[in-house]
């Protein structure tokens, strides 16, 4: 038989490990968001990619080469992406006119569903179609929104996975980066 003492006893312990587990879970959670935003350890060449526009003719990326490039992959139904629309289109207005060039990858199946989106968050920015997903599947995105920069030679710099508030302050200090290399 337990005694009442020793019922607080056990209470308390379970408790301070709740206590520590969630304190252990978060800290993990905080490390991983920190990891997946960090710079590419090797900077690879950007796999290149052939897409229809917006606009209606293709775009290939090699074609732009000579510019830093932000790549964002996006899908309508993602809440975090419809909150980084305006942050990709702030850069691209205080950037379009020195030499660097964003790029939003709708992934939905059916594109008419992000113009939808569009309309309520308009972007002035180049955006693509990748509705088969071949190119999220050659850039393995594992979290949407997913964004990249590509330096002025064609190579990977960064990858973001996901999107929290502040990241856009990340992409602009990457951005300059690239510029003055």
């Amino acid at each position: 038989m337990v005694k009442i003492g020793e019922q607080m006893q056990i209470k308390t312990l379970r408790k301070n490990a709740l206590i520590v587990l969630g304190l252990m879970l978060t800290v993990i959670a905080q490390s991983a968001a920190q990891t997946s935003t960090q710079a590419a350890s090797v900077a690879a060449p950007a796999k290149d990619f052939t897409l229809k526009s917006r606009e209606g003719p293709n775009i290939r990326l090699k074609e732009l080469s000579g510019d830093v490039i932000l790549i964002n992959f996006w899908a309508s139904w993602c809440g975090p992406c419809r909150k980084e629309l305006p942050k990709l289109e702030d850069l691209h207005q205080k950037y379009k006119d020195l030499g660097v060039t964003i790029i939003g990858i709708n992934v939905d199946v059916d594109p008419e569903l992000s113009k939808i989106l569009l309309k309520d968050h308009p972007v002035t920015f180049m955006v693509l179609y990748d509705p088969e997903n071949n190119v999220s599947a050659d850039y393995d995105i594992q979290a949407m929104p997913s964004t990249f920069l590509v330096d002025k030679n064609g190579l990977l710099r960064f990858r973001h996975n996901g999107y929290l508030a502040g990241y856009e302050h990340k992409y602009d200090a990457q951005i300059k980066q690239l510029l003055r290399e």
